[in-house]
């Protein structure tokens, strides 16, 4: 079982008292309109996920304390948490150093900073 802490509100408990909402940071194709998504965005934001072994950024929500969403850093290798940080946040400095080398190539792709 998975020992997972919110960073929002501290409470601290078994993965039964979160609710995993699976990959974190992907982005929504930038159209408003469905009518001008093309196939392929729609695939890629429904279906396709990173999957690296190693470090892997997930989004969790707090059930069993403050309802909160937040993000988390898990090695999948290890299942061990390496970080936890705010559903707003990008992740933190030192998760993006331990990342391996698919998932900063992704960051540095993928995301849009605010």
């Amino acid at each position: 079982m998975l020992e997972i802490k919110c960073p929002v509100c501290g409470v601290v408990g078994e993965e039964t008292d979160f609710h995993g909402g699976g990959q974190a940071h992907i982005r929504r194709p930038a159209s408003t309109d469905p009518a001008n998504i093309s196939d392929e965005e729609q695939r890629d934001y429904l279906f396709m996920r990173h999957n690296p072994k190693g470090l892997h950024f997930e989004r969790w929500r707090c059930d069993r304390g403050c309802g909160k969403w937040f993000h988390a850093a898990r090695d999948t290798v290890t299942n061990e948490f390496q970080g936890y940080y705010g559903i707003e946040e990008l992740p933190p400095v030192a998760l993006m150093k331990a990342a391996t080398g698919s998932w900063a190539e992704y960051f540095k792709n993928k995301m849009v900073k605010k």
